[in-house]
């Protein structure tokens, strides 16, 4: 299993009246992560979106262990947890310098055609980037 490692200096901006940050940025965090994973992997979702395909969240969880504050420098590693051929499920974790898990997540992600959201089959249209993810995705554990 691929695992694609961004890291963070937590902004200001990013935290909230309490000081840590606000629950909302982990998400941000998270697609930040995805890009970079797919950047690692050659691909880029720019060209995607070139060919009329986008690939929106279809859903998205954040588990949230121990807080996070301005200043922190955190890593956001980040891998294919499930891919089908249709549908690509990314796992995320948000981990400290002292190797500290602070957030973890999933977010499940589809293609369509721009102009009708019609699904599209990732294999069919993108056959590198199946490949790909075929390759660097989480083992699935036997029956």
């Amino acid at each position: 299993m691929f695992i694609s490692t961004t890291p963070i200096t937590v902004r200001y901006a990013e935290t909230d009246q309490m000081g840590v940050v606000y629950h909302a940025n982990y998400l941000i965090w998270f697609e930040l992560g995805r890009t970079t994973l797919i950047n690692d992997l050659g691909f880029k979702y720019a060209d995607m979106e070139k060919e009329g395909i986008l690939s929106p969240v279809v859903d998205i969880e954040a588990s949230y262990k121990r807080p996070v504050r301005y200043g922190d420098d955190v890593k956001v590693n980040t891998w294919v947890e499930h891919y089908d051929g249709l549908r690509v499920v990314y796992g995320y974790e948000v981990i400290k310098e002292d190797e500290t898990v602070c957030v973890t997540g999933k977010s499940v992600h589809t293609c369509v055609k721009k102009e009708s959201f019609r699904p599209v089959s990732i294999r069919k249209r993108f056959p590198d980037w199946h490949k790909e993810y075929e390759k660097v995705k989480k083992p699935s554990k036997g029956l």
